[in-house]
């Protein structure tokens, strides 16, 4: 993605401090951002966020230290830090202090990689989901990290903006779990092909292209997948529903992929001024289909009983953990 979108930023000489060496460094921080992404997330992902959340919402009140409530103790930001629990914030953290008795400094990573990380340039104190502006969506960092933050944020130029080459890390991170999630899904018998046809071309999710053009690329997808399948019966393939959805997404991918780097280019001088607000999927052809696969997976596999019995579960095992390992701390 990195490669699609500096070449042509190069190609057509829209910004003319770019050159080949600096389109060669961005694609292998994003491609270091893309290992260590996730370095942060808590055992059961985006649940055990919730569950870790939701204990400290329970007994922050209730631990004690000394004979007074902890949280007393407490200012305003580092009861927040607890409560809103962000797997952002806490990669930043294990980056850059796990690996202490070695190095001060933790995995001695560049500030470039760690502000491509830091996907939300807010304390949990600033955190607001309706503003409109996608960097205040999460929180970035915690309090402990604050003095590190902003000797990161003050060397790239970034400040209190999103740097740059976040934009196509959490495309990247987009692209691959939503196709993940739909070829899992029939995989695991969640979602049928003909389920997935049928929503598809429902017209809640058609409605949601913003012009012609978009609606004759959304259809164009889906008629592929069509194709696919009736390619595979052809070829007496044992599974030819799931052999026509596992191509399917890897070209879907290739799709969205082009089209994240076009909302990137597109929007290069207002994500450069740090003035971008949205997601670069949200702003191209591939927006409709982004959201059509996120609202399928969420239907048909994370309100299914199944995954609903394992987040209960889940919940058990941290807060028994969180249980025993607070009071001790």
């Amino acid at each position: 993605m990195g490669q699609t979108a500096f070449q042509y930023l190069i190609d057509n000489d829209i910004d003319k401090e770019l050159t080949t060496e600096i389109k060669d460094k961005a694609c292998s921080i994003l491609e270091c951002a893309g290992l260590l992404h996730d370095i942060g997330n808590p055992p059961f992902g985006h649940f055990g966020e919730d569950s870790i959340r939701n204990w400290f919402g329970s007994n922050l009140t209730k631990i004690e230290f000394d004979g007074t409530a902890l949280d007393e103790y407490l200012d305003e930001q580092m009861k927040n830090d607890l409560l809103h629990f962000e797997g952002n914030a806490q990669a930043l953290r294990l980056l850059t202090k796990l690996h202490y008795l070695v190095d001060e400094n933790g995995m001695h990573l560049t500030y470039a990689l760690l502000n491509t990380l830091i996907k939300y340039p807010v304390s949990s104190c600033e955190t607001d989901r309706h503003s409109g502006d996608i960097k205040t969506k999460k929180m970035g960092y915690y309090l402990a990290e604050k003095e590190l933050f902003d000797d990161i944020t003050s060397s790239t130029g970034a400040v209190d903006c999103r740097y740059p080459l976040t934009y196509l890390l959490e495309a990247a991170d987009d692209i691959a779990y939503l196709t993940a999630d739909i070829e899992d899904a029939v995989k695991k018998d969640f979602l049928s092909y003909n389920q997935l046809i049928e929503e598809l071309r429902s017209e809640k999710y058609i409605s949601e292209c913003a012009d012609e053009n978009e609606r004759k690329i959304y259809i164009n997808m889906i008629d592929s997948l069509e194709t696919k399948y009736r390619n595979a019966k052809a070829k007496k393939i044992a599974d030819p529903e799931l052999n026509a959805v596992q191509n399917w997404v890897i070209s879907v991918q290739g799709k969205l992929l082009y089209c994240a780097s076009y909302g990137f280019t597109k929007n290069y001088r207002s994500i450069m001024d740090g003035t971008f607000t949205k997601e670069v999927l949200a702003v191209s052809y591939g927006n409709a289909m982004s959201k059509a696969l996120g609202s399928i997976a969420y239907e048909y596999v994370f309100r299914s009983k199944p995954i609903l019995k394992m987040e209960i579960s889940a919940g058990k095992i941290i807060n028994f953990l969180l249980d025993n390992f607070i009071p001790a701390a």
